[in-house]
């Protein structure tokens, strides 16, 4: 008889013992032979060498299952210790699973460019409309890179920047007005990663979220860098930003060039940084449209009509500055030709 203390890291404890710790006891009866406690992440087994190394084996193999589909259930344990692991039906194009096990997958061809470009280079730059998925498939990635150990940590940003209200107008501390801006980043993450795992990631610095004006002074080593947002940041800050990048770090930006909220005097530091840097090898452009949008349909009608109307007023524009032109240009035309008759 031999005992060993068997350590649960990596692992959402809530899901992998199961609702009134439902799979724990299913595990137990599997494994009559040995004496199984278990206490917050660890369980202390007693019992037959033999018996103990299969066992061994069987949790390592239901950690990963738990970690891939972020769910673990009676039938998936069965089927595990079993011999007939679920690895099987993996989705070839699966990035992570959501979690209610659902497949996350790139939807386009082009969002299908953002996960080739991310695993050949350390920095790319993501621009598209509205719902072309960016900000969820950026932290797909990153969320994938961090379970699988190919990063410590996960940095999220995003520039502080109203839009079309002042920061001085929500209730809270710094901290809480700062928040708002953050939370299509939070709902991401709740989307992919069981709530107290999040939490405790959160608690350890593994996970950051960030404005973008506390990125200033850090290197940034060992992670995956996500900047949302990079059409609010000024030339100065999306500099600031991409220097900061450290050893083992892919960095992804993002951002809408038609959703600019920065003063009409200040220029889009994205544009100009898609301008500088098109040419530096190693860092990945990718452009997504209207075809891309993958939220409710109306969302591609409404962008449509919006750049439709662009086109309009800037076809416009351009005819009543024509016209205008021609008007003071004819006064003048008249009086040059009185001139020349005299």
């Amino acid at each position: 008889m031999i005992e060993k203390h068997i350590v649960l890291e990596d692992v959402d404890l809530l899901t992998f013992y199961g609702v009134n710790n439902a799979n724990m006891q299913m595990i137990k009866a599997l494994y009559p032979k040995l004496r199984i406690v278990a206490r917050g992440n660890v369980m202390k087994v007693l019992g037959d060498e033999v018996e103990m190394c299969a066992f061994e084996d069987h949790i390592a193999k239901l950690i990963h299952h738990c970690n891939t589909y972020n769910s673990l259930t009676e039938e998936d344990i069965l089927s595990v210790i079993k011999g007939e692991a679920r690895e099987q039906s993996l989705d070839s194009q699966a990035i992570c699973y959501s979690v209610t096990g659902k497949a996350i997958v790139p939807r386009t061809e082009n969002q299908k460019r953002i996960v080739e470009a991310f695993n050949t280079d350390d920095m790319i730059f993501a621009t598209g409309p509205a719902g072309s998925g960016k900000t969820y498939l950026s932290i797909a990635l990153a969320v994938r890179a961090l379970k699988s150990h190919h990063a410590r940590k996960i940095i999220l940003s995003r520039p502080a920047v109203e839009a079309g209200e002042k920061l001085g107008f929500l209730p809270g501390d710094m901290r809480e007005k700062i928040s708002p801006y953050l939370q299509p980043l939070y709902d991401a993450l709740e989307d992919m990663i069981p709530a107290l795992k999040l939490q405790e990631y959160m608690e350890q610095d593994i996970i950051q979220i960030a404005p973008l004006a506390f990125m200033r002074g850090r290197t940034l080593n060992d992670a995956i860098v996500i900047l949302d947002e990079a059409q609010n940041t000024t030339g100065a800050q999306i500099k600031m930003f991409l220097t900061r990048m450290g050893q083992n770090t892919k960095m992804i930006i993002n951002g809408d060039l038609t959703q600019i909220d920065l003063p009409s005097s200040q220029r889009s530091g994205l544009s100009l940084a898609l301008r500088i840097l098109r040419d530096v090898k190693g860092i990945s452009f990718v452009e997504l449209n209207e075809k891309d949008i993958v939220r409710h349909r109306l969302v591609t009608r409404i962008v449509e009509a919006y750049d439709r109307y662009k086109k309009e007023e800037d076809q416009r524009r351009q005819t009543n500055a024509g016209s205008e032109t021609k008007a003071e240009a004819s006064p003048t035309n008249e009086s040059e030709h009185k001139d020349i008759k005299n």
